[in-house]
């Protein structure tokens, strides 16, 4: 009994130090700024929702190309990488691509500090006109996100039996037709979480965004990074984009909550 006690106090101390920051930003989206700097305790949940903050967003800060550059950036690579990795992921685990060698070599791109591969990559940029656009964006989130799927997807194709595969051979079954109506739908839980991962990475992820944009391909957690400077932070504004901008990927999750789950548990502790 002690035992499930303490299980439900750390699970609710957990659930409340992973909530109370999102909570707080989308109270604080809705709220004047004289009611975000007060000292009046009940003004914490007893205020009057203010829609001021995502007026300014939208209007003062141009929130929504940024909000388009980042859906246009996140599911175009997302989609591209799949396209990629999935037959890369199935090669590796049915006829051992590159003895091994290829596989690593593919792994070992997403080894590195993230600063070694944007130098070089920044000029390269540079030179051939790919800076602060929606396509360089994309394929630089493509070729960082193909090594993670196809390491992922590598671990569910090993799960899946040689037999069944085999048994449609005997059956008359092509190449393409066995990976498409047997191997694929058993993965389906498998490519499903490795395509929200994919997606969900690409959505937030600042350091590149901040660094190959600059006006035209902004995304939206870079715009974030303007609400504050050497004198004021724009609290209202700021958390304001932080709620509109992280909504998909709770809505995404939450509807898709049964695939992560069934995802996280097929093959890819084993693998």
């Amino acid at each position: 009994m002690a035992k499930k006690i303490w299980f439900w106090v750390a699970t609710g101390v957990i659930l409340l130090i992973v909530i109370a920051p999102v909570f707080w930003i989308f109270m604080t989206a809705f709220k004047s700024p004289d009611q975000i700097f007060s000292s009046d305790v009940g003004l914490i949940f007893g205020f009057n929702p203010s829609f001021e903050n995502f007026q300014r967003l939208i209007f003062d800060y141009k929130y929504l190309p940024a909000l388009g550059n980042t859906v246009i950036v996140a599911v175009a690579s997302t989609a591209f990488t799949m396209i990629v990795s999935l037959p890369a992921a199935y090669s590796f685990a049915r006829w051992n691509t590159g003895s091994g060698h290829l596989l690593f070599v593919t792994i070992s791109t997403r080894m590195f500090p993230a600063v070694v591969c944007a130098l070089p990559l920044f000029f390269f940029y540079k030179n051939i006109g790919l800076l602060d656009t929606q396509a360089g964006l994309t394929l630089l989130y493509t070729y960082i996100n193909m090594s993670f799927a196809t390491f992922l997807l590598y671990g569910f194709f090993r799960d899946i039996p040689v037999e069944l595969e085999q048994a449609a051979k005997v059956d008359g079954y092509g190449q393409l037709d066995i990976f498409r109506k047997v191997v694929f739908p058993l993965i389906r839980p498998g490519a499903v979480i490795t395509t929200i991962f994919c997606l969900v990475w690409a959505w937030n992820e600042f350091f590149f965004a901040f660094v190959f944009t600059r006006i035209d391909a902004r995304t939206a957690p870079v715009l974030l990074s303007t609400f504050w400077g050497s004198n004021e932070i724009e609290y209202g504004p700021m958390t304001a984009g932080a709620a509109l901008t992280m909504l998909p990927t709770l809505i995404v999750a939450w509807f898709m909550q049964r695939y992560i789950i069934r995802g996280l548990t097929f093959g890819a502790v084993k693998g």
